[in-house]
């Protein structure tokens, strides 16, 4: 049965998700400056793979000039990575990001996500049960199961590489000597963060503590959200942040640190993501309004200088760090206060890595292509340490870099200033 087309919020039908963002579409002059900005349509070279062309399939949409099972509208909205950098290039403001998200939840409604997301995104909203899946992929990993299976063809070993990426070496855990003199810090633990990169989090607080910040842990913190509303499920992703609300008021925390540009960003997003709930709006704007990244709280601290680490790395700025967030100096910042350490920048520092969320895995072919392009701009570094601060991005660039046999490795910032810390205590 063929899909409807699109209700015109003037014919009297009920208006979609993408009807209530049209003001969002209009702001669109066409100029094209979103063009070179934009991974696919460089790798893709194909207008519709463009911010602006999927623009003008959203606008067609809206005025019902094209069906919802028209291939064109469900294939290239599907290939974009929401990684938000037309935006830093658009001289007229147009919010991209929330049109691609008003898009994609409005095409949900009439065409189911594949199978494998709709899988993974279930998962990830049921705490007990992602448990149990990140358990089983700490198990992989550690026996090196994962190891051995990223050695399958194509798009089957990948996902086993990205698992095997997140093995860190074994460190030992110190106590930060500094008072807790600054203002109290809620945490965020993430899914994937507190799963796979659990070291991490720990090294997280430490670096907090270190600083003066009270670190406090949040019972009943959800995952973000994120991947539901990218995805287009915004109902499931409106559930976990209302969850995520309630945890982080009853912490009494004056700020909420996010290690997780993705997750930083979606909580910062609160607001918007609750704007038509009446009940909980007020709520949302006010969490967000404390929500930072770990290296903004850093940078507003000092960050404190730690003991000198002899290493070379360059840094990889995550998207939704970069271009959601706009926080761009506060990461350069945490890694200037280790001593000795050579910062090699990076060629289009602020391109996306092909990993967006769960995209790596349902559009493989177009993000190994996105992928291809960050690891040959790594490689002309000579750097062995690549530094980034989303779990994604660890993970994709992580695995990239151990199928190619390069011997660099993908690191967050935080564990760099932790182990100079480290290094200063002892």
């Amino acid at each position: 049965m063929s899909a409807m087309p699109i209700a015109h919020p003037g014919t009297g039908d009920c208006p979609t998700p993408l009807d209530q963002a049209r003001a969002g579409l209009d702001s669109c002059v066409h100029c094209g400056f979103c063009l070179p900005a934009c991974p696919t349509y460089l790798a893709l070279e194909d207008e519709n793979d463009s911010p602006r062309g999927r623009l003008v399939l959203m606008r067609a949409a809206v005025e019902g000039t094209i069906t919802l099972d028209d291939p064109d509208v469900s294939t290239h909205l599907s290939r974009c990575l929401g990684c938000r950098a037309c935006e830093s290039a658009c001289p007229s403001g147009v919010p991209y990001g929330h049109l691609l998200e008003k898009a994609r939840e409005t095409l949900a409604a009439s065409r189911p996500l594949p199978l494998q997301a709709r899988l993974i995104l279930w998962v990830f909203a049921r705490a007990a049960l992602l448990r149990v899946a990140l358990w089983f992929g700490r198990l992989a990993r550690d026996t090196g199961i994962a190891g051995l299976l990223a050695k399958l063809p194509g798009s089957l070993g990948f996902p086993f590489a990205m698992l095997a990426s997140t093995a860190r070496p074994e460190t030992l855990p110190w106590t930060p000597r500094t008072e807790s003199t600054g203002a109290r810090v809620a945490t965020l633990d993430g899914c994937v963060m507190e799963g796979l990169f659990t070291g991490v989090n720990r090294a997280t607080e430490r670096v907090l503590a270190a600083n003066g910040y009270a670190v406090c842990g949040t019972p009943g913190q959800q995952c973000c959200g994120a991947l539901h509303v990218h995805a287009g499920d915004a109902a499931t992703a409106r559930d976990l942040a209302r969850a995520n609300i309630a945890a982080f008021e009853a912490t009494g925390a004056e700020f909420i640190a996010v290690n997780s540009a993705g997750c930083g960003a979606m909580m910062k997003d609160y607001g918007h993501l609750l704007a038509d709930d009446p009940a909980w709006r007020e709520r949302a704007i006010a969490v967000s309004a404390r929500v930072r990244d770990v290296s903004e709280l850093l940078a507003d601290a000092g960050p404190r200088p730690g003991a000198p680490l002899t290493r070379r790395i360059t840094y990889d700025a995550p998207c939704h760090l970069e271009h959601a967030q706009k926080v761009t100096a506060p990461p350069l910042q945490m890694l200037a206060a280790i001593p000795s350490l050579e910062h090699v920048p990076l060629t289009d520092r602020d391109q996306c890595c092909g990993s967006a969320g769960i995209f790596n895995l349902i559009e493989p072919d177009v993000s190994q292509r996105v992928l291809a392009a960050k690891l040959a701009q790594i490689s002309a570094t000579g750097a062995p340490v690549v530094a980034t601060g989303n779990p994604g991005c660890l993970m994709h660039i992580g695995a990239g870099l151990l199928l190619g046999g390069s011997g660099v490795t993908a690191r967050h910032p935080v564990e760099l200033l932790d182990e100079s810390y480290a290094r200063l205590e002892r």
